[in-house]
């Protein structure tokens, strides 16, 4: 089924293969899990989950969510010809587009995701439900609107029961953001490390004494009541406070309050590209913009990568152009902060990302298998490259020669700018640091792109001794 959620529209879904796959990062359930046939995606609910699920449903709950565009759309799948022997009931949801994780997202993006948590939970609460874990992961975005994905999540909500995934929330939402709102630390390397959040013991070292009442109350009480239940008298006290019942007026007000807090949070971590634009030609701008309009609607190509994407410029020009989404690559949080942002006010099918090409993001978590790498979560059909050539190049030593084929491996079709050694941006890169790159030149860059595939066009940008070059892999 093809659906429009949000603006994005998500993936039309062929008729079934004849085999289930199991999702490998769907294991955690009891209740049920995610399985694809083909390119359709189904969900089964097993025997334990069938009562929290009728329930749920009978609330209205889900309706609304997905009326909202907060949850991702549900269909009950019947007349199946291959349904797994466990499942008391199958789930359809569509494609999403693209998949991706919070260690990858900016901090505007987790921002985004951990509001819409609570948003989601407040206003299952108000249905008698609630939520029975805290995952980051169970979010994803389409554009840039967080869309929950855990249609098993929601479980009934009993009277006196505190929040499940309070600690989990506050591992995966609220600390990595807190590292970059008060330390301008960037989360991403420590979450991609981890993949379960930064625990509070380990956050509270690095925030050390701070008169916020918050970061008292969510970090440094929570590692003092850690350690108190690690002795036999902590054990008895913790058993003691686990019979104890929760007002649910305490439960809002604790999700308000955490709320509150998040969106007022800021980023302080250092930018160094943002006004990157700003500071070259206006015309060598347009031309950019030109080409790469031509690129889109010549080869109508919908979905592509931005490497390097900054804060989306040309991102917003392929869409604009006709693409049905931009992918962008970055590893400056200020520029990818700037982006999502710019998807956010222009309501773009954009989602940037925090990854560098030269340490992407790989497999992992259980079995290699939990979590997959970038590049294997495309198709992506076509990809810029612009302004980012010298510095994978020359900023980290990676032969031209290896990055051309690594490029052409993104996808099919594609722009990319080279920039030479006379441009003041290679200058200032080769400014502390001895020149060891004599193959380094536009001749040899256009004769390897030859030699892997086909120049469709090239065009020198005014205000410039750059080139952008148009290729394509068909030849």
């Amino acid at each position: 089924m093809t659906t429009t959620v949000r603006g994005v529209q998500t993936e039309p879904n062929p008729a079934p293969a004849s085999a289930p796959e199991r999702d490998p990062a769907s294991y955690r359930d009891s209740h049920g899990y995610v399985y694809f046939t083909g390119d359709r995606v189904f969900r089964a609910v097993r025997e334990p989950g069938v009562e929290d699920f009728t329930f749920v449903r009978s609330t209205g709950l889900i309706d609304r969510l997905v009326a909202r565009g907060w949850l991702l759309p549900e269909s009950r799948a019947e007349h199946l010809e291959v349904v797994p022997a466990d499942a008391r009931v199958v789930l359809e949801h569509p494609k999403l587009p693209f998949v991706s994780y919070p260690y990858e997202w900016s901090f505007r993006a987790l921002q985004a995701a951990a509001i819409r948590h609570l948003d989601i939970h407040l206003e299952a609460l108000n249905h008698g439900v609630t939520l029975a874990d805290a995952s980051a992961f169970n979010l994803q975005f389409l554009g840039p609107q967080p869309v929950f994905i855990d249609h098993l999540s929601f479980r009934r909500y009993r009277k006196g029961e505190f929040w499940a995934g309070y600690r989990q929330f506050c591992e995966q939402f609220l600390n990595p953001l807190l590292l970059e709102s008060y330390r301008g630390v960037p989360f991403n390397a420590w979450y991609r490390g981890t993949l379960e959040g930064i625990r509070a013991v380990d956050l509270s070292r690095v925030l050390g004494w701070t008169w916020s009442p918050n970061v008292v109350k969510h970090v440094h009480m929570a590692v003092a009541l850690q350690k108190l239940a690690e002795g036999e008298q902590g054990r008895r006290f913790t058993r003691w406070a686990s019979r104890q019942r929760v007002p649910r007026e305490a439960f809002v007000s604790l999700l308000r309050n955490l709320r509150r807090w998040i969106d007022g949070l800021r980023p302080r971590s250092a930018a160094m590209w943002t006004d990157y634009a700003d500071t070259v030609d206006p015309t060598y701008s347009e031309d950019k913009r030109r080409f790469v309009a031509a690129f889109v609607v010549t080869t109508n190509v919908r979905r592509l990568w931005d490497i390097g994407c900054n804060s989306g410029l040309y991102s917003e020009e392929a869409l604009r152009s006709g693409a049905s989404l931009v992918v962008g690559l970055d590893i400056d949080p200020g520029a990818l902060n700037a982006a999502f942002l710019r998807a956010e006010e222009k309501n773009l099918a954009f989602l940037p990302l925090c990854a560098d090409p030269v340490n992407p993001p790989g497999n992992q978590g259980w079995a290699e298998r939990e979590r997959r790498g970038l590049l294997a979560r495309g198709p992506l059909h076509g990809a810029l490259a612009l302004a980012i050539v010298h510095h994978l190049a020359i900023g980290r030593n990676v032969p031209l020669d290896a990055l051309v084929p690594w490029l052409f491996s993104l996808a099919p079709q594609g722009v990319v700018e080279f920039v030479p050694k006379s441009d003041p941006k290679v200058r200032q890169l080769l400014e502390l640091r001895e020149d060891i790159f004599p193959d380094y030149t536009e001749e040899t860059f256009l004769a390897i792109v030859r030699r892997h595939g086909a120049i469709i066009r090239t065009q020198r940008l005014r205000g410039s001794e750059r080139t952008l070059v148009w290729y394509s892999t068909a030849v």
